[in-house]
């Protein structure tokens, strides 16, 4: 681990509490292997050209922040603020295609967030989100491109009162991951009977996944704050950046059954005869991690309070020296994904705070 220095429905009646074995693992029933499978996921076509003047694909957009692509090049996009879907892309202006109803729109961090479209979507057409609800709860759901049938709610749970993580991601194998943050209760990440604090991972019907490293629970790893980023690289391999508190932030390579250790540690710290995992590397607050992305053996990092974007240099697992790009540029950076022809889309989050000239925005970095 090294440490960066600049020059993420069960409501309470249906929580189960886990039986957990103890031995070696502190606790914690001993994880599986990962299943997930060595993959596309992290090669894409070239590499992206940061070093290119980015076309704009759409203009004021009021703070997009989760991205998925479609089939022939454009993507979805969540618009967090106004609860509606847009389909945007070069060369034509951004199109309304779904607005989500009863979605919690706090001054907090809460609103409509992570999308990502079904790994059957040229047949089944499907696309989820993640979002607050004005009811207290946190769902995912789903709806039909194109279609006015009603939202299907796979999965909801106690929202919290902040730190609500919100990234959607389809892995390599298939199943469902979210980033779900403590909902500003600190203890919750600890708590294995509540969601919050975790990264999930279910069936695209919203159940708990087969090989979940907790009987019936869709929990795959715990003791996180905040986390917005998620990613695999060409191994399968998961990695998720995480908003910290007063210390670090983080980038962490997830594996089931662990325990990340917030909030008993922020950062690296004891590990408790290893049964906390310490994060591949940390940074100091003022950088913000939100989305990341991979492409090929480079993991790419938005920086939304350090308004920059972060390259770093995957080995094996391991995470080399960070170096930066567009300081203060483009404001505040939300989420970063790679295109399936290796370009890099990238999108400021500037609204409501301080909004410049045509915010928010998506921008197109070309592949070499």
């Amino acid at each position: 681990m090294n440490t960066y220095v600049s020059p993420l429905r069960w409501t309470a009646a249906a929580l189960v509490v886990l039986s957990l074995t103890t031995a070696t693992t502190g606790g914690v029933a001993a994880a599986p292997a990962s299943p997930v499978a060595a993959s596309s996921a992290g090669s894409h076509l070239g590499k992206p050209d940061l070093s290119a003047v980015p076309d704009v694909i759409a203009t004021d957009i009021q703070m997009p922040w989760g991205m998925a692509f479609l089939p022939g090049g454009d993507a979805l996009i969540t618009e967090r603020q106004t609860s509606r879907v847009l389909r945007i892309g070069p060369g034509h202006a951004p199109e309304h295609v779904r607005t989500i109803p009863d979605v919690y729109l706090p001054g907090g961090d809460g609103g409509l967030l992570g999308l990502d479209v079904s790994p059957r979507f040229a047949r089944d057409k499907l696309v989820y989100v993640y979002y607050t609800a004005v009811d207290g709860e946190s769902r995912i759901a789903r709806f039909k491109l194109g279609s006015d049938e009603p939202l299907d709610v796979v999965l909801a749970f106690d929202r919290g009162e902040n730190h609500s993580g919100g990234r959607l991601k389809f892995g390599p194998d298939g199943m469902l991951y979210a980033t779900v943050g403590d909902g500003r209760t600190p203890e919750n990440a600890q708590d294995l009977t509540n969601l919050n604090g975790k990264i999930l991972r279910v069936t695209p019907d919203g159940r708990p996944a087969p090989g979940n490293p907790f009987p019936d629970s869709p929990i795959w790893s715990y003791g996180h704050r905040n986390p917005e980023g998620l990613a695999w690289d060409a191994r399968g391999r998961m990695y998720s950046a995480e908003f910290g508190e007063d210390a670090f932030d983080e980038i962490n390579l997830i594996k089931p059954g662990r325990n990340y250790g917030w909030p008993m540690v922020e950062g690296t710290g004891d590990t408790d005869n290893g049964r906390l995992t310490n994060p591949l590397i940390t940074f100091p607050t003022t950088v913000g991690p939100s989305g990341i992305a991979i492409a090929g053996n480079t993991l790419y990092m938005a920086g939304l309070t350090g308004q920059t974007l972060y390259t770093m240099p995957l080995v094996n697992g391991r995470i080399g020296e960070p170096k930066e790009y567009l300081p203060g540029v483009h404001g505040r950076l939300r989420t970063v994904e790679i295109a399936p022809d290796g370009a890099l889309w990238l999108t400021t989050s500037n609204q409501p705070r301080q909004p410049r000239e045509g915010d928010d925005r998506v921008l197109r970095f070309p592949a070499r």
